[in-house]
């Protein structure tokens, strides 16, 4: 939570800070589940700027932190360094003569479902900060750039293996026509060593 009552909700008022947070735990995660994230408990570092408008305080902000997630490629540990820009509006909610929030119009739902409000002087930041992390991470995060991946074969981690790694392609159409080839050929070496001994039976009568 942040508190706005320095602002004094004097339009114009201004204000800066400086702010380390962790990340939270789950279900509030701050990246892709299963991809790539920040840590639970990782340091979020926060610059805010917080402006005192009319409707509310206007809120604008970078957050930096380290995200760990797997290359898709290789499927090595990888670690991402995150960048993100916000701006929100957090609104004061309508207030009648004695300082107390009213209640919504009937029909002001609708209208009001993208409005976030300051309770008590104070404004949540997580919902923002969560969408902002998770829309600068990388979707396809890799370890760098020119990585080769696996071996669609053999699985080998090609950024390790030579050059020269690769394996000898067999064309399909004609995989069943080398097994018949294969077979014939055994069947002729059955033969010929079967015709062997009657030969030798031969060469034995004429002898006699």
């Amino acid at each position: 939570m942040f508190d706005t009552h320095e602002l004094g909700r004097r339009p114009g008022a201004l204000q800066k800070l400086s702010r380390t947070v962790a990340a939270p735990a789950a279900p509030a995660v701050f990246g892709v589940e299963g991809v790539i994230g920040v840590p639970e408990g990782a340091p979020v570092e926060l610059e805010l700027r917080l402006e005192s408008v009319m409707e509310g305080v206007l809120v604008t902000g970078t957050a930096r932190a380290t995200a760990e997630g797997e290359c898709v490629r290789c499927l090595e540990p990888l670690r991402h360094e995150v960048v993100a820009d916000f701006q929100e509006m957090f609104s004061y909610p309508d207030a009648d003569d004695r300082g107390r929030a009213k209640e919504p119009e009937p029909g002001d739902d609708a209208e009001g479902e993208d409005v976030i409000f300051i309770e008590d002087g104070l404004f949540d930041l997580e919902p923002v900060l969560r969408d902002a992390v998770v829309l600068a991470l990388p979707m396809q995060p890799v370890c760098r750039e020119d990585c080769a991946g696996l071996c669609s074969e053999c699985g080998a981690d090609l950024n390790a293996e030579q050059p020269d790694h690769h394996h000898d392609a067999v064309d399909i159409r004609w995989a069943a026509l080398q097994g018949l080839a294969d077979s014939l050929g055994t069947g002729e070496k059955d033969k010929k060593s079967g015709d062997a001994p009657r030969s030798a039976r031969v060469d034995e009568k004429q002898e006699k």
